[in-house]
């Protein structure tokens, strides 16, 4: 590997780019050449886009790296092989889901649980009309005549005891009944690691198992030369101290690993509604049992297989099934649902006929462990820090053992009474063999020391500890590498609906006609054939339900924030909801849709009168309209009253009311198709409507939304509002948020409409997406090319959505953010963070933490660097001068549990600060190690180098320990007081990473448990070692006075009490070096 490479990966951070599935994506192809453009082609550890790289790019950057445990390094990386295998598997399993299911059943026969769930034994029959093998062959195979057998959905629907309308009781007997017949919705998973596989795992480090064989070696002749009760203490001691380091390590990497486990199953566990005894309840998929009626619509996941009992325009995206990208168009001829496939389109409702492992769905995820590696920038950047650092450690290691190796076999080594220790001729093969053995030992731990394994895996540690603190903060992360973007955020693309609001919504104006109904709900002041057209319109064309219980308890109304709106409204009016949707029957569903605006119904009434009702937004409503009821139910031409109606919006939106008007229209009964197929592709009229009502929908702003919107404006974050309302909407909830600063801002092109926008040229909507503040009656089409522009521009890109159709911005943006409340399946599995309560305040948090991560990374960088930096410099420097070493073998293991796994766990794990939000966001390219770094770095090595040296010179004249009879108690004196100081250093050097910018390091630190409780556990033990462990670790006991010394070396390192006396001379000594390095990369790379 060349020095340009390795040092580009020290001093630059990569591109931070969330992950994205798998796989190209074309939509984004330009901008990732773009945002690629200043990537050091020579150099594997420039990887802007981790989760998009092709395989040979990130088998590149592993064969790069200098790695001493493999199969600890790479844990948490994307397993290459298994991705190149999961395809062939998938098909496997299409092919042959029959053999694959019975084996699982026979290797299932005895096991009590699966993956911790219980399982239920399927029993033929049971009390149901119908046997397991029966439904699920007929599933399974898609077998229309054994559906027609069956008597059809109903006939069906009565064997398994399903009310297709209410659904089942889903009391707790029913549901055991269905589960130990038809079996539960779980599958098997394969266990997790146990803790003896990382204990395995830890000792595969070829370093500690070089030092095990050299401890062998050691012991052996030890005893062979010094009798047992002497001779095992120096191969004991390196035996004691591998053992430990490595139960250290497999003890940190098992609580990670634990932790991802707990975040996956959140993210499998998927909620949904169903319909039991004729309530709609929302509960887990595992729940799921067959027999339950399931309500579908767009974005939703096929929770279970299932027969279509309803449905309007239903289109299903079976990709993740078949592997074929085709939307399947279901109806009564093709009723069969897959589970795990998603809704592409439309509404409707589904039989449950299938679960658990009697699915293709179970199978598959049974057969395929769940791979949860994926390798962030930072993480590969931070490989090739390590590899730099590898590469010089390796090289002083190699240096060490040669002069050493040189001096005593000339005879320049002394012991402690200065006698050579080697004499040609005169010292015996097994002593000198012992002393290469221990001289090879201390090479072999200089490069465990300086081989810093730990800095990449300190990403995973700090991923792990930051996401579970964000789930606290209701933030659920899919993906590890949006947690490091998050940090460079530089404009947040919300939505308003829901994120900024609380989507908490109620009528609150009415317009019937020219008249406003003061109170909306007053029904007095309308005529009954207005409300019974209202009432018509709001039942049918709804996707939501309202349920009223037989005891007369409160009416539960379920849907959408703004169906429930509309419907508790009409139901205010006197609307009968199931008696109206009894006395018409539905022909034909437009769903509503996002670019279009609107929604409708045709339906038949009972006099085979065809009305077809529309509801959107309401200027677009309105233009289709051509007259309007008034309250007194006669018909008027609507061409002169246009403008009034149109006042009436803007006045609505001005007060931050969202728009919805209801319309409807007659149909000649001989333009409806009469057939399924004609049917399916009949597009409604939507012309000449007859204007009903204008209702205005109050959803207030969420509490604090203002105080998380001027922190994010404080942090250098501009956030930007993408909505689907009104534009007059938009600015009022935009001042209310204070995303617009005043009145006078909400000008063009701050404030801009969807449509403006769409027309632009691509070089002038990137001219126009930086000014743009506010964009109202966006379409998902326009949020995409919004996002596409901002990131051209060179903005770090974070953007909300809940809807199927935000799914393209989400996947396209630097950082996805769905909604976890009101987000659809689809939207969710194409973000990187799901924000479970759908609140603006936990976006900010979300940002608050990327730049923890971020931050903590650096701490330990620091921390670490300078214990390599002052550990090397002082073995080297003494193995020179001396041919001796102050740090033995032990004592430098120990050095290295403190530097890589203690540490790691006190500096990743530091809660983010409010200085944190004061800062600029963290730039794509910007040096990873800042002029700061590098002076607190310089200082401490200076420090700890000129001070241990200083000791290991003139230590025995300092302590006055010159004149001691005994030399060779002398020696171990000062070298015990070496090694105690130098430990202590670095206790204080982990408060001073603490705060790399603050002269301050100990504030805020009695807050952090775990930071206090790891440096005490590390002073207690190396109390322990001192006092008690002297024949393992080659120390003596220190007296009290020692002790003081040691401890006052350490606290002189704190930043506290040496000040600012070094820091503006390092500071320009830094940034120097800096300089003096890219020019000395960039002269290597003209070479």
């Amino acid at each position: 590997m060349s020095s340009t490479s390795s040092g580009n990966g020290l001093l630059h951070l990569n591109d931070v780019e969330a992950g994205h599935g798998p796989g190209p994506d074309p939509s984004k192809g330009d901008n990732d050449d773009l945002l690629d453009s200043d990537a050091d082609p020579s150099d594997p550890f420039d990887i802007a886009h981790t989760k998009n790289a092709p395989l040979e790019t990130l088998k590149r950057w592993r064969q790069a790296a200098l790695v001493l445990n493999a199969s600890r390094r790479f844990r948490y990386t994307l397993d290459l092989r298994k991705e190149e295998e999961k395809e062939q598997r998938k098909r496997m399993i299409r092919a042959h889901a029959q053999v694959i299911r019975a084996a699982l059943l026979f290797k299932l026969a005895g096991e009590k649980q699966i993956g911790g769930t219980p399982v239920a034994s399927p029993v033929a029959g049971g009390d149901f009309g119908i046997e397991l093998e029966q439904l699920a062959s007929m599933t399974r195979d898609h077998k229309l005549s054994a559906l027609q057998q069956f008597g059809g959905v109903k006939g069906l629907s009565g064997m398994l005891r399903t009310n297709i309308e209410l659904g089942i009781n889903g009391d707790e007997a029913d549901l055991l009944n269905r589960r130990n017949a038809f079996g539960s919705n779980t599958y098997p998973r394969k266990k997790g690691r146990s803790f003896w596989r990382f204990l395995w795992e830890a000792w595969q480090d070829l370093t500690l198992i070089i030092l095990i064989i050299a401890a062998a070696v050691s012991l052996g002749l030890g005893i062979k030369t010094e009798g047992l009760k002497e001779g095992w203490y120096d191969g004991g001691s390196i035996f004691f101290a591998v053992f430990l380091v490595i139960v250290v390590t497999a003890t940190s990497d098992y609580r990670q690993s634990l932790q991802f486990q707990n975040l996956n199953e959140e993210k499998r566990n998927i909620q949904l509604e169903i319909i039991r005894g004729g309530r709609t309840v929302k509960i887990s998929i595992y729940e799921v049992v067959v027999g339950d009626v399931v309500p579908l619509k767009i974005g939703d996941q096929v929770p279970a297989d299932g027969i279509l009992i309803t449905g309007h325009s239903l289109a299903i995206d079976e990709s993740s099934m078949t592997g074929e990208s085709k939307i399947v168009h279901k109806n009564q001829k093709e009723p069969f649902l897959m589970s795990g496939c998603k809704v592409a389109d439309g509404f409707g409702t589904m039989l449950v006929t299938g679960v658990g492992i009697n699915t293709e769905w179970g199978l598959l995820m049974a057969s395929i462990s769940e791979d949860t590696g994926e390798e962030t920038p930072l993480q590969v950047r931070l490989n090739g820090v390590a590899t730099f650092i590898g590469i010089v450690g390796l090289a002083v290691a190699g240096s060490v053992l040669v002069i050493l190796l040189a001096r005593y076999f000339t005879g320049h080594t002394e012991d402690p009474n200065g006698m050579a220790q080697f004499i040609k001729g005169v010292t015996k093969f097994d002593d000198a063999f012992n002393d290469v053995v221990k001289i090879f030992t201390i090479a072999v731990t200089i490069v465990v020391v300086a081989v810093p394994e730990g800095l990449p895996l300190a990403v995973t540690l700090t991923l792990a500890y930051s996401m579970r603190k964000m789930m606290a903060d209701k933030a659920l992360v899919r993906r590890l590498s949006a947690c490091e973007t998050m940090g460079s955020a530089t404009t947040i693309c919300s939505d308003k609906t829901g994120t900024l609001t609380l989507n908490e919504m109620t009528v609150v104006e009415a317009f019937v006609g020219k008249k406003k109904i003061d109170p909306p709900a007053d029904s007095s002041q309308l005529h009954q054939s207005v409300l019974s057209l209202l009432s018509e319109g709001v039942a049918q064309n709804s996707t939501g339900n309202i349920f009223v219980p037989k005891d007369g308890g409160d009416v539960e109304i379920s849907g959408s924030p703004t169906e429930k709106a509309i419907l508790s409204w009409a139901l205010k009016l006197g609307m009968k909801f199931d008696v109206i949707r009894s006395e018409s029957t539905i022909l034909h569903v437009f769903p509503f849709n996002s670019e279009k605006k609107r929604g409708g119904v045709a339906l038949e009434r009972s006099d085979s009168e065809v009305h077809i009702h529309w509801k959107g937004a309401a200027e677009i409503v309105l233009a289709s309209c051509s007259g309007y009821l008034d309250s007194n139910g006669c018909l008027q031409p609507i061409s002169e009253d246009k403008e009034f109606f149109k006042a009436a919006i803007d006045e609505m939106a001005a007060n931050s009311l969202r728009c919805v008007a209801l319309a409807y229209r007659l149909c000649e009964k001989e333009k409806i198709p009469t057939n399924e197929e004609s049917s399916s592709g009949w597009v409604l009229p939507e012309d000449n409507l007859v204007l009903l009502a204008i209702v205005g929908i109050k959803d207030p702003c969420r509490e604090g939304v203002k105080e998380a919107v001027k922190i994010c404006m404080d942090a250098g974050v501009k956030v930007r509002m993408v909505t689907g309302d009104n534009i007059q909407t938009a600015k009022a909830i935009a001042l209310e948020c204070g995303i617009l600063a005043s009145a006078e801002d909400a000008t063009k092109p701050t404030i801009i409409e969807g449509r403006e926008f769409r027309v632009l040229s691509e070089k002038d909507r990137e001219e126009m997406a930086k000014e743009i503040t506010v964009m109202g009656r966006s379409s998902p089409s326009d949020k995409l090319l919004l996002v596409q522009a901002l990131r051209k521009g060179g903005d770090v890109v974070a953007v909300t959505g809940d809807g199927t159709n935000d799914a393209p911005a989400l996947h396209e943006a630097d950082i996805g953010l769905s909604m976890g409340i009101q987000g659809t399946e689809v939207a969710k599995e194409s973000s990187d963070i799901i924000i479970l309560d759908d609140n603006f305040a936990s976006v900010v948090k979300v940002v608050r933490w990327g730049r923890s991560v971020y931050a903590n990374i650096q701490k330990f960088i620091q921390f670490q660097l300078t214990v390599n930096v002052a550990a090397l410099v002082i073995n080297v420097v003494a193995a020179i001068s001396s041919g001796d070493v102050p740090l033995n073998s032990v004592q430098l293991l120990w050095v290295n549990l403190i530097m890589d796994t203690l540490g790691a766990l006190a500096l990743a794990t530091e809660p983010p600060t409010d200085n944190l939000m004061h800062r600029s966001p963290v730039g794509r390219r910007e040096p990873l190690i800042t002029n700061i770094m590098w002076r607190n770095l310089l200082i401490q090595a200076l420090y700890q180098v000129t001070v241990l040296l200083v000791l290991n010179f003139s230590g025995l004249t300092i302590l006055h320990l010159k004149d001691d009879e005994n030399r060779e108690h002398a020696f171990e004196v000062k070298n015990t007081l070496i090694f105690n100081a130098f430990v202590l250093c670095q206790i204080f050097n982990e408060f001073n990473a603490r705060r790399p910018e603050e002269l301050n390091c100990f504030k805020g630190v009695t807050k952090n448990y775990l930071f206090m409780g790891i440096v005490g556990f590390t002073f207690i033990l190396q109390i322990i070692i001192i006092e008690f462990l002297g024949k393992f670790t080659s120390t003596v006991r220190l007296d009290w006075q020692l002790w003081l010394v040691s401890i006052g070396i350490g606290i002189i390192s704190s930043k506290d009490t040496t000040g600012c006396i070094l820091h503006e001379a390092i500071s320009t000594i830094a940034e120097c070096m800096n300089l003096a390095f890219l020019l000395f990369l960039a002269t290597d790379l003209c070479i």
